[in-house]
């Protein structure tokens, strides 16, 4: 069992990319928040584009980190927030990202302080249409995410989709999540 002295002090990155599970990401700040965990939050451009980020700065009661060339910044972002985690979860993680990360694509901020954060662990949630999911490009990246320790890959989940089918590419629940974020 984790004592409340050993979660004080533990910061997590909460990564948040486009998919209509973001709103469980909310739920899981809440978990986290809740229970003493120190967490920041950086959302990708599209995130931004289905919830505020301002949501996410009154959940978490820290700012939200959304841009890699903030000119009102005066330290190095991806260098700073990625020396500051102890754990980054990105959840829910789109096919874009997944692919992004796993090619070393570094174009925004998510993904080039996961780049920078060297032997931290990472878990990812993916949520996406089942098509998607299991689309042979995806998979490949998935599984090249996977021969790496420090990656953590929890879900997808079966069951009812946006698009109205039961399928693969649903979010794993945020209490699972949580008790992965608590075994490390």
């Amino acid at each position: 069992m984790i004592s409340k002295k050993q979660v004080k002090n533990k910061n997590i990155l909460l990564g948040v990319c486009s998919s209509i599970a973001i709103y469980k990401s909310c739920e899981l700040l809440r978990l986290l928040t809740k229970d003493s965990f120190s967490v920041k939050v950086v959302m990708t451009e599209a995130a931004t584009k289905l919830i505020s980020p301002l949501l996410f700065k009154e959940l978490s009661r820290n700012p939200v980190y959304t841009d890699m060339f903030d000119l009102k910044e005066e330290d190095t972002k991806h260098i700073s927030l990625s020396m500051w985690a102890d754990v980054c979860v990105i959840a829910p993680i789109s096919a874009n990202t997944i692919s992004k990360i796993a090619n070393g694509i570094c174009d925004n901020l998510l993904t080039t302080l996961v780049c920078a954060l060297k032997d931290k662990k990472i878990i990812l949630a993916p949520a996406m249409n089942e098509n998607m999911w299991r689309n042979p490009i995806i998979q490949e990246n998935v599984e090249k995410l996977k021969r790496f320790k420090n990656y953590i890959i929890l879900g997808p989940e079966k069951g009812r989709l946006l698009c109205g089918v039961y399928g693969e590419g649903k979010m794993v629940d945020v209490e699972e999540i949580y008790k992965c974020i608590k075994k490390i």
